[in-house]
């Protein structure tokens, strides 16, 4: 009896595994089938990804393409630009980037919110499709100069164009002017601009060229109450870049200097409305520059379109000095 009982326990196990294999079989098969299934939406959707991605990128290419095609200078150069976190240092080195040229700036630093303007400039260029690097720093300190020039040379590998625009006023009347008034803006304006080129001469003589712009001003050039100590540090630099470009001519490095008249900027949207309607009164075209205008006139002067162009001063004042 005992046997036939385990005959038959056998018997049904043996049928119970059957149907056990067969679901395991059946659902290994639901399972192949999902995966199939999962398998051809996966390629469909990496293909569909794929091909965004291709588009994506042609699109881009395109871009580059128009915005190349749009240049007017084809700026394939290293620019250095002072003092160029926000205004008219700003716009060169937009106006520099938008003509094919990697940017370096400099721009001083005494809290978060100036480091975080340099930030934001150095992000806003880089978008750009070129290499910017804003660096923190002292322009009049000549020691911290030649520390950031070998920096920038070491991330850049070359620099081919010096725009010395960090800039300062403390205006005052010659009578009440203090002796600190007059010694800042000497030392940021003035001496700001001897560091850097000192520090890049070298440079652009082992390289063979190079151009150097100085950003003067029409009080540079004419003098004007109340600024005397800012007339001086733009009169400097106008003789500094005389100077320079008559010494380093034969290196074929050139050197010129512009002369901004009334720039619509934060340092003019300071001055009071009767100052700034008088101002207007003295320009035949009625109008205030903008950053841009000076932007156009660097541009040439940093292109090879002004390889013959040294020693100069530009004034871009709307006919106020004729």
């Amino acid at each position: 009896q005992l046997e036939i009982e385990e005959a038959a326990l056998k018997k049904e196990t043996d049928h119970l595994s059957q149907e056990r294999l067969e679901a395991l079989r059946k659902e290994l098969a639901e399972l192949r089938d999902e995966f199939n299934s999962k398998k051809a939406q996966w390629e469909n959707e990496k293909t569909s990804v794929d091909r965004l991605s291709k588009l994506r990128e042609e699109i881009e290419n395109a871009n580059n393409e128009m915005k190349i095609a749009q240049r007017n200078y084809d700026l394939e150069k290293v620019a250095l630009v002072t003092g160029a976190a926000r205004g008219i240092g700003k716009a060169l080195a937009v106006k520099f980037a938008n003509e094919g040229a990697d940017v370096a700036f400099t721009d001083l630093a005494l809290n978060d919110d100036m480091m975080a303007g340099i930030k934001a400039t150095e992000a806003e260029i880089a978008a750009l499709g070129v290499k910017c690097i804003g660096y923190a720093g002292n322009a009049a300190d000549f020691a911290e100069t030649e520390k950031v020039v070998a920096q920038i040379k070491a991330d850049f590998g070359h620099i081919d164009i010096l725009v010395n625009n960090a800039g300062i006023t403390k205006d005052g009347l010659m009578l009440r002017m203090t002796e600190a008034q007059w010694d800042a803006v000497i030392n940021v304006n003035l001496k700001s601009a001897f560091n850097f080129t000192h520090a890049l001469i070298p440079i652009m003589m082992r390289q063979r060229g190079g151009s150097i712009i100085n950003m003067a001003s029409v009080v540079g050039v004419h003098g004007n109450a109340g600024q005397a100590n800012y007339s001086a540090s733009k009169a400097g630099m106008i003789a500094l870049a005389k100077s320079v470009a008559q010494e380093m001519g034969p290196k074929g490095i050139r050197a010129n200097a512009i002369a901004p008249g009334f720039i619509e900027t934060a340092m003019t949207a300071a001055l009071s409305d009767e100052i700034k309607a008088d101002w207007m009164k003295k320009i035949p075209l009625r109008r205030g520059g903008k950053p841009e205008d000076i932007a156009d006139v660097a541009t040439f002067l940093a292109s090879d379109l002004s390889s013959y162009v040294t020693g100069q001063v530009i004034q871009v004042d709307g006919g106020m000095n004729m």
